[in-house]
């Protein structure tokens, strides 16, 4: 007679609703002949955006070299070019050894917390997060502590809070910026902060920074690796935003600061990228094209391009709001709008979601579902067309007057 498998203990916990129910749904409306306006995964290449032309010439040419498994770390020329970018950008205690090519972004955050993370030992995560970091610190036997970004702040880090959830088992410390969900992109003075507060305390600084450059307005980037100096520091970037090659799985983390005390940590996350052989070949030959190369992502992030008219459509959208406020998004490719609790007590940005996809055929992601304490958010991608986006508002506003 057939037993049921049970499932590991280890994923209790873990969450990831931005391809969870929801997305599960909306594909059966899919299967039924429904146009589902998917809204919930920063997925450029799905709205039409287009990798760089030279990244794809890259990869064809290089394709013969691409056969065998390439080093753990990383093909050569892909690690350098990194190497070099970051010099450019201040962070000079860097070399290729110092580098690690991975499967996208969401491989190095696990394997980068594998190598650090024992039973009970705890990490800080910013709440709004990216789901998956703190999936990652529990699935590797960690605790995430979530540390607020008050809407108040402008979704900027609450220093005090961190200070006071720092205890004796706290190893390490997630900033995500420019962030995702919010789009906030954090001053000098916040980074600056954060670099002494982990510093101080001998904490490890994860600098998730994927959406380095996709900012709007002029507003500053200020890489993390520039401003820590007596702790660990690893920064985390890749091809799938700002290159707009999601589906190439490339991404990079880089160690500086402490590295020359970090030794045996570095053999760890060489072990385990071992362990995985190699990340995907075809798609490192196009690195050093892209850091290389002209930087096309400044046009769309300018006054014209698209992304920032996106933006432009989803402030305006939510300023003629009858129920809507927002923190301008300074960055990344999402709005975090939230819902009036004057106009709408009641509101519940679960029960909203399903109803914006069954009632109007467009899937976003509730806000609560961010690590946040707070069921008044949610989060839509800014990657369709200005038009589009400003009629998915109009329908969004559709289902709010419903609630009224």
């Amino acid at each position: 007679m057939p037993h049921n498998i049970p499932v590991s203990r280890a994923l209790k916990g873990v969450k990831y609703e931005i391809r969870g129910e929801l997305s599960r749904m909306a594909q059966q409306l899919e299967r039924q002949g429904y146009e589902i306006i998917r809204l919930n995964i920063g997925n450029p290449g799905r709205f039409g955006f287009r990798t760089p032309e030279t990244m794809r010439l890259a990869m064809i040419e290089n394709l013969g070299a691409a056969e065998p498994y390439a080093h753990q770390k990383g093909i050569f020329p892909a690690r350098e070019a990194v190497v070099m970018q970051q010099q450019s950008r201040g962070v000079m205690d860097v070399n290729a050894e110092q580098v690690f090519i991975g499967n996208g972004v969401s491989e190095l955050i696990d394997l980068t917390l594998r190598a650090m993370i024992n039973p009970g030992d705890e990490v800080l995560v910013p709440s709004p997060d990216y789901p998956l970091w703190t999936a990652a610190v529990i699935l590797n036997g960690g605790k995430a502590v979530h540390y607020p970004c008050p809407v108040e702040k402008g979704f900027e880090p609450d220093l005090a809070a961190i200070e006071a959830r720092i205890t004796r088992h706290t190893r390490a410390i997630v900033v995500i910026n420019p962030n995702n969900p919010t789009g906030a992109v954090y001053s000098r003075q916040t980074l600056e902060a954060l670099a002494e507060l982990a510093e101080r305390h001998g904490l490890v600084m994860m600098a998730d920074e994927i959406y380095d450059q996709v900012l709007y307005d002029e507003v500053e980037f200020v890489p993390m690796a520039t401003l820590v100096k007596d702790t660990l520091c690893i920064s985390y970037s890749g091809l799938s935003k700002a290159y707009r090659a999601c589906g190439y799985r490339v991404g990079w983390a880089v160690l500086n600061g402490t590295v020359d005390r970090a030794e045996q940590y570095l053999h760890s996350l060489d072990l385990l990228a071992s362990l995985r052989l190699c990340s995907n070949v075809p798609g490192q030959w196009a690195v050093q094209t892209a850091l290389g190369g002209y930087q096309s992502i400044r046009d769309l992030v300018s006054p014209g391009g698209r992304l920032y008219e996106a933006r432009q459509a989803a402030v305006e959208a939510v300023a003629e709001s009858r129920y809507l406020h927002m923190v301008t998004p300074k960055g990344a490719m999402y709005a975090f709008p939230q819902v009036d609790a004057d106009a709408l007590p009641a509101f519940d940005d679960q029960q909203f979601a399903l109803d914006l996809l069954q009632k109007q055929h467009i899937l976003i992601v509730p806000g609560s579902s961010f690590n946040f304490d707070s069921n008044r958010f949610f989060r839509t991608t800014l990657l369709p067309e200005p038009p589009l986006l400003k009629q998915v508002f109009q329908r969004m506003e559709e289902v709010l007057d419903d609630y009224r």
